[in-house]
């Protein structure tokens, strides 16, 4: 049982196609907002560094996805599988592909952290809503 009355999670095995299955899994629980784009946008770069940047994206890995519902934002988490170095904004190479992920949550949410250690963390972010949703 969760402990907000809106929220969910959902655990994924840390594979790469993985990553659509999770964006799904948070426009499932969301009202239709233009804010579903936003927070699919986010879980889709979260999901992607726990698979390429830690545990999770090793043989039998796996990373759990939260979405809460809260009054005036969405919180996302992504819970992973622990690893080496914290996450943090590294500032874009132009010439790189990869490296971008934490920019475009940094920019796009409105707020994002970190919780747990090389063991587990969770890289979490809120998504501002357009206006509060009526109480249930």
């Amino acid at each position: 049982m969760n402990a907000h009355p809106f929220e969910w999670r959902r655990t994924f095995p840390g594979i790469t196609r993985q990553v659509s299955e999770a964006r799904r899994f948070v426009a499932e629980h969301l009202p239709p907002r233009a804010e579903i784009e936003t927070a699919q946008l986010i879980v889709s770069e979260l999901a992607t560094n726990a698979i390429r940047h830690t545990g999770s994206g090793e043989p039998g890995g796996r990373f759990m996805v939260t979405v809460r519902l809260e009054a005036s934002r969405v919180w996302l988490g992504v819970l992973d599988e622990g690893g080496a170095g914290r996450p943090e904004v590294r500032k874009p190479d132009d010439r790189q592909e990869c490296g971008r992920g934490l920019d475009l949550v940094d920019h796009l949410a409105q707020t994002w952290g970190v919780h747990g250690d090389e063991r587990s963390r969770t890289v979490w972010a809120t998504v501002a809503m357009g206006s509060p949703l009526p109480c249930a």
